[in-house]
Parts: structure tokens; sequence; C-alpha cells
């Protein structure tokens, strides 16, 4: 087998640049597994989500009603 010091350095420059290019791809390509298999924080964002809209749903809700009472009232005068 022939030793890497035996080689012409453009040749060497390429093994060292896809060696680093390999790593640096496996390093990305990991973290992006990683970090998109997990939703916690979309499944933090939706919770607050539903709390607000639901939260506005019962404000919209009973000043509907009221003013359904005042309309109601304002008609039997």
């Amino acid at each position: 087998m022939t030793r890497f010091g035996s080689l012409a350095p453009k040749t060497k420059n390429l093994i060292v640049a896809g060696g680093l290019s390999g790593f640096v791809l496996g390093v990305y390509y990991y973290t992006m597994r990683a970090v998109g298999g997990t939703n916690e924080l979309q499944v933090a964002i939706d919770k607050f989500e539903q709390a607000k809209n639901k939260k506005e749903a019962e404000t919209t809700s009973s000043a509907g009603s009221y003013s359904c009472a005042v309309v109601i009232n304002v008609g039997k005068v």
C-alpha cells in the first residue's frame, strides 16, 4: 500500500477535502435528523394557540349574548 506522503500535493488536498466534506455532511445530516425528530416547540406553540383561541371564543360568545340581550330588551320597549 502506498503511503500518504508519497502522493502528489494536489491529491493529498483532494483526499483531505473529501474526508472533511464527508465529516461535515455527516454531522449536518445527524443534526437535522435529531432536531427534526422532536416537535416540542411546535407542540407548545399549538397548545398556546388553542388556549388563545378558546379564550377569544369565550370572550366573543359572552359579549355576543350580552349584546343580544340588549337588542331583545330594546325590541320589547
